[in-house]
């Protein structure tokens, strides 16, 4: 089973470019559902140019900066060891990176720490420009069990993504390529077992299965079969498997079943959907 990778909050040295030894470094516990990016350039109106020019009187000052938006939660409810009893243990090391510290040039003033997020290959260095942190779900003697963060990190530059390789996805011997399922259309009076029985497929059950069709001898004229689908190919490739989608949170058992929602189960107020695929 492949491990869920976990997007990690990483100290920087004082030039933003290497991480920091010893630095504070802090793995999310669910990783973030969105990562909004915003890109911005300062415009500028010339000194003595003419106003009903318009855009053509206009020019671009500066770098411009990159902007990154997400949201992080934690629960202590959902902690499977070394549990603790108020959620503030955890995002305490997340307003860290807010607090500002000595400069390393100069004692006598206060600076942010840099702050590398990283998320796979999604990197993103700069710091902390705001920070709200939301505490809900307390326990009966008051302490908070489940917090929100939201988090703005800002760059003082356009944020260009880095790719290695072709970035082209292997296709498996006998499998056609990602978004490009064999479809058939059924016709008028076709059930799936005719229809798999015209190309030579015999396990119209678990075709049927895979589609989610509920009534496999009464098919409507045009409709979309992937007859090359089937349980076992559907649950082969989600078996096990647990981790975020754009951002969100999925996981998938065996048996062609998937449960996805915006945290887990054990945040009680996240809203979740369960298909049988």
């Amino acid at each position: 089973m492949t491990a869920l990778t976990r997007a990690r909050l990483i100290e920087l040295d004082a030039g933003f470019k290497q991480e920091k030894p010893g630095g504070v470094r802090v793995e999310v516990q669910f990783n973030p559902e969105t990562l909004k990016l915003t890109f911005a350039n300062e415009i500028k109106q010339p000194d003595g140019g003419d106003q009903k020019a318009g855009n053509n009187g206009r020019q671009f000052v500066g770098a411009g900066t990159t902007k990154l938006a997400l949201q992080l939660w934690f629960d202590v409810t959902a902690m499977e060891k070394n549990a603790v009893d108020d959620v503030r243990r955890l995002t305490t090391k997340v307003i860290h990176f807010m607090t500002p510290q000595d400069s390393d040039e100069d004692p006598t003033k206060k600076v942010p720490p840099g702050v590398r997020f990283q998320w796979g290959t999604f990197l993103f260095d700069g710091m902390v420009e705001s920070l709200e942190e939301s505490l809900e779900f307390f326990s009966p003697d008051g302490k908070p069990l489940r917090a929100s963060i939201s988090l703005t990190l800002s760059q003082q530059k356009i944020l260009e993504a880095q790719f290695k390789g072709t970035g082209r996805v292997p296709v498996r011997p006998g499998h056609a390529p990602p978004g490009h399922a064999p479809l058939k259309a059924a016709m008028q009076g076709d059930s799936l077992q005719s229809l798999a029985g015209r190309l030579n497929k015999g396990d119209w059950q678990s075709i049927a299965a895979a589609n989610g069709i509920e009534d496999p001898l009464r098919m409507a004229p045009g409709q979309l079969v992937n007859l090359q689908a089937s349980v076992g190919g559907a649950s082969a490739s989600a078996n096990g498997s647990f981790g975020a989608a754009a951002g969100g949170m999925s996981s998938a058992g065996r048996g062609g079943v998937s449960v996805s929602g915006g945290l887990n189960a054990s945040l009680g107020g996240a809203s979740g959907t369960l298909s049988i695929g």
